[in-house]
């Protein structure tokens, strides 16, 4: 309920609240300015970055919203006790921790926040296909130990090549947009129709795997995505590609990533997702399967821990996302 009559356009810095009080959790960290603007707007805030699931299970009856990044899942059992919520801020890009039709029913808005990382996550899948095709991390590491190895470290130009773009959202987008600056041919691939533009032409998949020299995944994890890339699914590619992933790792695979990588019709992996991530992406090596081994000797595989949408401008565009869009719904 709204208490000025005209609401302005930007957040003022006047402790007067222009929506009614509202008590949010903020259960993982995240940029102040989340806090410090909920606050202008008045709201409630409470931080717990500590209590297990069970325990907040028994408090959240009494908030209005909750900010969350990966820390647990928002379940129908958690929902269920959540019976004054009206709002979940995903800090995040993707929903896959949220069971989402449940949320839907009990009329709770959801807010994610691609917009906030899209830039991030482009700048660092186009760093780490430079990087493979320049044997930029084996170079550096032999050099490192005192080995100067040209002619093994001889790269192969993008120029000329055609970059395939799975999933044609905010970060399939922002990839695409990155590659202007190179003599490239983008196509992209996506199951929505009309959602190609002037950085990339969308193509259905037969034209997708005759015509790709790069694959680059930026789909959400769904039951559809889920082990999209295996070995049926290289094995039609009509050349040898080089693929990247910074979407989510139980998208790929990884049993056939290795197979694929060994035969040569997978040139080089960039891999910033595994699918052997917990959901909050602890005790990653406490588990040691033999494909995850593979990868982690590779020397035509870089891996980088879940970082692509992780900088110093997205963590305050994220949380700038999620205050913009939960400020929109209840004004």
């Amino acid at each position: 309920m709204c208490l000025m009559k005209k609401r302005r356009p930007t957040i003022q810095k006047s402790r007067s609240c222009i929506f009614a009080p509202m008590k949010v959790l903020h259960l993982d960290t995240n940029h102040s300015l989340l806090i410090e603007q909920f606050a202008e707007l008045g709201f409630e805030n409470h931080e717990d970055y500590t209590s297990t699931k069970e325990e907040v299970e028994k408090k959240i009856h009494d908030y209005d919203g909750i900010i969350i990044r990966s820390r647990f899942t928002i379940d129908r059992q958690f929902l269920e006790k959540a019976a004054n919520l009206k709002f979940i801020g995903r800090v995040g890009a993707g929903l896959e921790n949220i069971d989402i039709e449940y949320a839907k029913y009990k009329e709770v808005f959801l807010a994610s926040a691609p917009e906030g990382n899209r830039n991030a996550v482009g700048e660092h899948t186009l760093g780490m296909l430079l990087s493979l095709m320049n044997h930029m991390g084996r170079a550096d590491r032999q050099v490192r130990k005192g080995k100067w190895k040209r002619e093994q470290n001889r790269g192969v130009e993008l120029d000329g090549k055609t970059v395939g773009i799975i999933g044609y959202g905010n970060m399939g987008k922002s990839f695409a947009k990155k590659l202007r600056g190179f003599d490239v041919e983008v196509i992209c691939y996506d199951i929505i129709g009309g959602v190609g533009d002037e950085n990339a032409r969308q193509v259905g998949i037969m034209e997708f795997q005759q015509r790709s020299d790069v694959v680059s995944l930026h789909v959400p994890q769904t039951e559809q995505t889920m082990g999209m890339i295996n070995s049926e699914f290289i094995g039609k590619f009509h050349k040898p590609f080089w693929l990247l992933n910074t979407a989510r790792g139980k998208c790929v695979v990884t049993d056939d990533l290795v197979e694929v990588l060994k035969s040569g019709k997978v040139l080089g992996a960039g891999l910033d997702v595994l699918e052997y991530e917990k959901k909050s992406f602890e005790n990653m090596f406490a588990q040691k399967p033999k494909a995850f081994k593979y990868l982690r000797k590779a020397k035509n595989v870089l891996l980088t821990p879940h970082v692509a949408g992780w900088t110093v401008e997205s963590k305050e565009k994220l949380a700038q996302t999620i205050v913009d869009k939960v400020k929109a719904r209840f004004s």
